[in-house]
């Protein structure tokens, strides 16, 4: 169970130095962090792409600090290293200019940095070689930001609560430990003083006629497991998946309920964006490419074409320009080929991931991104939970365990 212990990067206070090359943004991110991080070097050009540490900085807490490319760089090499270094503003929190001296009011970069955060809502704050960094750092941690992340469920249980976890351990599943929205909800219940049961949906049976299920406050399931667990534990049992937490938790449930209404108007030959928030080897049963489009079209019976995006890359954030995705197949031939949003129609409905590895600002970015394009947004555990037979209550964040009109 690696990493438990870990604040999570998507929980992290993400800091990003930018400027020119040779500006001094290595020499800061060492000087900040108190430890080497970046290479530094006279030559311009030293940084690529982006550099990442994850660490623990006083005042601020948990931090992610990345250095960036030169957004000077030239040459198609250089350019493609300058959109890297925008890109990083997708996870940004607190953008800092790094420069030698305050830049002229028309330099063409800086203004379309400043235009890039102004778009994104990112805090910017300059810095000036040779200033103080200490001082500095202390002016980072005043910084007014959105909160990193929500609880995900410690106003639903108290001290003393048995929580069952339903963990399924599948092809798909990592080796050797359980996955991130797993981690994080066994940690927070046991810094509430909650009792943990964990399982495989097998189990279930024998749990009941233990009788163990009658101490149960509610239960916790993978999506994927929705039908089994409904099955198999008692309807007296309150029901939710992890998914659906983090959906309450990075983003927001209600705009995802009424998102999941759009399936019952998508027509034959319309395009569904599947989006996950993570990059990871594509298995037999994905749930991404595989069981949420089965899941889809058990729900409306229509042929559909599913589009597909994961990582960083979130087309209609990108304001529909120019972009390839994984690939646009079809449920009817499976087919594939290239999407371009430039050219192509837009989707009809987004189904996103818990986005357990996003930030909550990149999260509402995603959400707002397809508000803005007037396209309904909602999540894979809600999908899987309609698909069979059940909706979730967005107030209580508990499945009502009947079944649902189609």
């Amino acid at each position: 169970m690696a990493g438990l212990n870990d604040t999570p990067n998507a929980n992290r206070l993400h800091i990003a130095f930018f400027g020119l090359r040779n500006a001094g943004k290595s020499t800061l991110v060492n000087a900040f962090a108190g430890q080497e991080v970046a290479i530094v070097s006279d030559v311009a050009g030293t940084t690529t792409d982006p550099v990442s540490k994850a660490m623990e900085i006083l005042p601020l807490g948990p931090c992610l600090l990345t250095d960036t490319a030169g957004l000077d760089d030239e040459g198609d090499l250089g350019e493609l290293r300058v959109r890297r270094a925008f890109d990083v503003l997708a996870t940004t929190d607190v953008a800092v200019w790094v420069s030698a001296a305050p830049a002229p009011a028309a330099d063409a970069i800086h203004v379309r940095f400043l235009e890039e955060c102004r778009r994104r809502d990112v805090t910017v704050l300059e810095y000036h070689r040779g200033e103080d960094v200490e001082a500095f750092r202390q002016k980072v941690a005043s910084v007014k930001r959105v909160e990193a992340t929500k609880p995900l469920l410690v106003d639903l249980v108290e001290k003393g609560d048995v929580v069952l976890l339903v963990c399924p351990q599948d092809g798909s599943a990592p080796k050797g430990r359980l996955i991130l929205p797993q981690q994080q909800v066994i940690r927070e219940l046991l810094d509430v003083g909650c009792v943990a049961q964990v399982c495989q949906p097998d189990a279930i049976p024998a749990l009941v006629a233990a009788g163990m299920d009658r101490h149960l406050k509610f239960g916790i399931t993978d999506s994927q497991a929705f039908g089994t667990v409904d099955a198999t534990l008692p309807k007296d049992v309150p029901l939710t998946s992890f998914s659906i937490l983090f959906a309450r938790a990075k983003g927001d449930l209600n705009i995802f309920c009424e998102g999941l209404a759009a399936l019952k108007a998508l027509n034959d030959g319309d395009t569904v964006l599947v989006a996950e928030g993570c990059t990871h080897h594509r298995q037999c049963g994905d749930i991404g490419t595989v069981k949420l489009p089965k899941a889809v079209a058990k729900l409306t019976g229509k042929k559909l074409n599913f589009v597909f995006c994961s990582g960083g890359d979130f087309p209609l954030e990108k304001k529909f320009r120019s972009l390839e995705v994984e690939k646009l197949r079809s449920l009817e031939d499976q087919t594939t080929k290239p999407l371009n949003l430039q050219t192509s129609k837009l989707p009809n409905l987004v189904i996103h991931c818990g986005g357990c590895m996003l930030t909550r600002r990149e999260m509402a970015r995603r959400i707002a991104a397809a508000q803005d394009a007037g396209i309904p947004i909602t999540n894979y555990g809600l999908v899987l939970a309609a698909a069979n037979g059940l909706e979730v209550d967005p107030m209580t964040c508990m499945i009502r365990r009947g079944k649902v009109e189609k």
